[in-house]
């Protein structure tokens, strides 16, 4: 998708990752915190009939920029049409890229944490109140979801990963697997298995994602394993498929 833009509109780092690849393009990148900035140029710059990208990493509708470029546009009352679909001729056409997200780039790193129901919180609280992100976390815990957690700890949230251990806690023994990943799929990629005692003194950062298993998560030999619940109807240690006594046929 690239290789046809004109302009490439990214956060600095990112356009970094990519920069093998746009060279000749007009490139427009900025700091941290300037999302509000680096749409308003990606959309003028569209609207003057260049091919744009705005760049994110992951997946651009998760945690990302997809959202905000179309918020932006409602708020704005800017005509849109969806990639080959209709639309009038002054209409922006807008299409979002889907990419491989950090919680399943570093799912596949772990093994298998996310084979069964899962919640993804933020513990960032620069747009999302802390008191909202704690009842979210609480409920999590309660309903016995496996939480991902992006953005768990920064130089201004240097406590959040504890206050969030401390609350799903409540929930969760402390022996719970827990896995740590940073840097999924670049070069500063590390993996950690852990527990929910001891992830507060794990070494995250602002690429780190984290997932805190739920009552059936188990840890083996470096890997961590939700169950889908497949044990509770076959007799998977003997293998060939035969149903446990009492178990139907049916599968969901």
């Amino acid at each position: 998708m690239l290789s046809i833009c004109d302009t490439i509109v990214g956060y600095a780092t990112y356009i970094d990752l990519v920069r093998p690849l746009i060279e000749g393009k007009q490139v427009i990148s900025t700091g941290m915190t300037k999302e509000v900035d680096r749409v308003d140029a990606g959309i003028a710059a569209a609207l003057e009939g260049r091919v744009t990208a705005i760049i994110s990493s992951g997946d651009a509708g998760i945690y990302a920029m997809a959202g905000l470029i179309l918020e932006i546009c409602q708020k704005r009352q800017l005509p849109l049409k969806t990639a080959g679909g209709p639309g009038a001729p002054e209409a922006l056409q807008i299409e979002v890229v889907s990419g491989i997200p950090a919680l399943a780039a570093g799912a596949a790193l772990l093994g298998a944490p996310l084979t069964h129901d899962f919640a993804v919180i933020s513990l960032s609280d620069l747009l999302t109140p802390w008191e909202t992100i704690a009842q979210r976390l609480s409920a999590a815990a309660q309903s016995d979801f496996v939480i991902v957690l992006y953005n768990p700890k920064s130089k201004r949230r240097p406590d959040n990963l504890q206050r969030a251990c401390d609350i799903v806690g409540r929930h969760r023994r402390p022996t719970t697997p827990a896995g740590v990943v940073t840097g999924a799929t670049r070069d500063n990629q590390k993996v950690q298995l852990t527990s929910l005692a001891d992830l507060p003194r794990a070494e995250v950062g602002m690429q780190t994602i984290v997932f805190i298993g739920n009552s059936t998560t188990e840890a083996y030999d470096g890997f961590m394993i939700t169950p889908r619940g497949y044990a509770g109807k076959y007799d998977i240690a003997r293998g060939k498929g035969n149903l446990l006594p009492g178990s139907d046929n049916q599968n969901a």
